[in-house]
């Protein structure tokens, strides 16, 4: 195998597995269309997107007709339910490195140095990523009230977990991409600037349609307590463990440095977000707390609230100890990441970095505007 690389290249190599793959698939599919598309993608792939897009816990194919499953004839063809199944994880988590090699492929080829820069310089993106979810809430919650969707599928399907992974994935290497090439033709001093900055335009695009949608539909509205309360809690819970960090073992961070912060505060933002929306939102103004739709977060405010007594539960709610969670695990990833491998490894240990501040503050930001706009 390793001859066989040497031979024709990594790269090479990479690009023909993913063109066969999918020439596969498609192949298949075409072939096939009963046996591949519907009873394989369909139902482990789209159809939980569809399903999700409607906010229908179960989606059934009637002949090419994608209904409710309480409104699908008897005998019709597979089901689906919003979520992930085994099937469909056999499919992402693939996929999922199949991209990540190519990012390396093409941090190489391009030739980045400067890696903590684009670490802090794709913050913004991580924050999109939540608010461009909360847009398919609203398009969800728009469908619930009006039988119509502001954004109709297949499109919505690409703002759906887990395809907009994927769509947020490809927007923001398009960016990265755009950005060297302005370094490199000397348009800007710094790859990290435009890039920053387009993240940043995305995000206000987004939450501004969400604040537009609020002020103008009957199915949103705006609660201006759960943002304050998220970020003011999240940002203590920050203040607090680096403090204790640079205090008691400031060995910790001498390989993420501050890098280490942005770590601790989007998991403090996916923690206290979680705690605020599930025990605290009717508190905040909202009609109801929200409901856990993550299997951890759920085994956890099940356990605290089987296991403490009820008088308890009633003031201190049974979500907190996810906050707990959260930070104990942010500070163990800032110990792993120690200075040695930033010193062997600097771009992978970024693009690890990148990942780690993504899975919370994509899922937290998502959490947090849910409840501010109520959708």
């Amino acid at each position: 195998m390793d001859d066989f690389i040497d031979r024709f290249g990594a790269e090479r190599v990479w690009a023909g597995t993913v063109a066969s793959l999918a020439a596969v698939v498609v192949l298949g599919a075409v072939l096939f269309p009963q046996r591949v598309y519907v009873e394989i993608i369909w139902q482990y792939f789209w159809g939980p997107v569809v399903a999700d897009a409607h906010s229908w816990s179960c989606v059934a194919w009637a002949d090419g007709q994608q209904v409710p499953c309480g409104q699908a004839p008897a005998g019709a063809g597979p089901t689906a339910e919003p979520g992930y199944t085994f099937v469909s994880y056999a499919g992402y988590i693939p996929t999922l490195i199949l991209l990540l090699i190519g990012v390396v492929f093409l941090v190489q080829r391009l030739e980045i140095e400067r890696y903590r820069a684009g670490f802090f310089a794709l913050f913004p993106f991580m924050l999109f990523g939540g608010a461009l979810r909360v847009v398919e809430d609203a398009n969800a919650a728009a469908f619930e009230a009006t039988g119509d969707m502001a954004i109709e599928l297949p499109w919505s399907g690409f703002i759906i977990s887990p395809l907009i992974y994927f769509t947020v994935f490809f927007i923001a290497l398009i960016t990265v991409v755009s950005s060297v090439w302005l370094e490199r033709n000397d348009y800007v001093s710094g790859y990290e600037y435009p890039l920053a900055g387009i993240g940043t335009a995305l995000l206000a695009v987004s939450v501004a349609y969400l604040g537009y949608t609020a002020a103008t539909e009957p199915y949103a509205e705006f609660y201006p307590l759960i943002p304050i309360v998220v970020l003011v809690g999240a940002t203590l819970t920050t203040a607090i463990t680096w403090e204790a960090i640079e205090r008691f073992a400031p060995e910790l961070n001498r390989g993420t440095r501050n890098m280490g912060i942005v770590v601790i505060w989007a998991h403090a933002i996916d923690g206290v977000a979680n705690v605020v929306g599930l025990d605290w939102a009717t508190s905040l103004g909202l009609p109801a707390n929200l409901v856990p739709k993550h299997p951890i977060n759920r085994a956890i405010a099940n356990t605290t609230a089987d296991v403490l007594p009820a008088g308890v539960v009633s003031v201190t709610g049974s979500a907190w100890p996810f906050l707990f969670v959260k930070v104990a695990a942010a500070v163990f990833i800032i110990w792993i990441f120690d200075d040695t491998v930033f010193e062997e490894n600097p771009r992978y240990a970024v693009l690890l970095m990148i990942t780690v501040v993504a899975v919370g503050l994509g899922p937290g930001t998502r959490d947090m505007l849910r409840a501010t706009f109520g959708v």
